[in-house]
């Protein structure tokens, strides 16, 4: 009996996962057209401009964005198209994390429900992140990517775990531990590049974090409301 129910609820997790991933993930791609994708391509015109130049006025800008020279999909419909595919895999991805910690601690669920958890995965995966590492526009001096990645890794379990002893924790005690967890990844500090450098304006970068905060805190919303909702219906 107890197999069955794991395997009910696993359908219900995947099955509420896939549909509320795909929209998800169609809708962020809309609003990334809409803001982020205009930017990005002004960026990259200046990107482009400072590769241009001699290899040592090149150096010290864009060395974090220009690691390999693999292959890209072309502007247009085949950029969208391939913006898509990568966004609804990911959503997905994320709907069955949300999904699976809805089975755990909320049998009931719905929209309401979904959308407080939408939240917590905005601040778990965007926010704290981005407090040390803000989203950047091409051209934009980094420090070395697997520097990069393991910070982004280590401050998105420390956020999640933090959050998740703040919430659910029953003594004050557990619920301090919690708030600790979430100051150690930036009182540690994220890696930074020896100097700071962008080949785009500062106002273009600015935009840039703005419209990324914006189209993240859609997605996640919308991943969250759609993931309890579409849970509550397959129950």
């Amino acid at each position: 009996m107890a197999g069955m129910f794991n395997l009910a609820a696993f359908r219900r997790i995947v099955s509420a996962a896939a549909l509320a991933g795909m929209l998800a993930g169609l809708l962020l791609t809309v609003v990334q057209q809409i803001q982020v994708s205009r930017i990005i391509l002004k960026a990259e015109v200046y990107e482009n401009a400072a590769v241009s130049q001699p290899a040592h006025a090149y150096s010290s800008v864009g060395h974090g964005h220009r690691e390999d020279a693999a292959w890209q999909p072309a502007n247009g419909i085949e950029r969208t198209l391939f913006t898509a595919l990568a966004n609804i895999s990911l959503a997905v991805g994320f709907g069955l994390l949300l999904g699976a910690a809805i089975c755990l601690h909320d049998e009931v669920s719905g929209w309401r429900a979904g959308l407080l958890w939408g939240l917590a995965g905005y601040v778990v995966f965007f926010v704290a992140p981005s407090l040390g590492l803000p989203p950047e526009v091409p051209g934009t001096a980094a420090a070395p990517l697997d520097d990069r990645q393991l910070w982004w890794l280590i401050t998105v379990i420390m956020t999640a775990s933090g959050l998740s002893l703040l919430v659910f924790a029953r003594t004050w005690q557990v619920k301090i531990l919690g708030a600790v967890l979430l100051g150690v990844p930036h009182l540690a500090g994220a890696p930074q590049p020896q100097v700071h450098t962008s080949a785009a304006p500062i106002e273009l970068a600015h935009a840039f974090i703005y419209a990324t905060a914006v189209a993240n805190a859609v997605f996640w919303l919308a991943l969250g409301s759609l993931t309890g909702c579409f849970y509550r219906k397959f129950a």
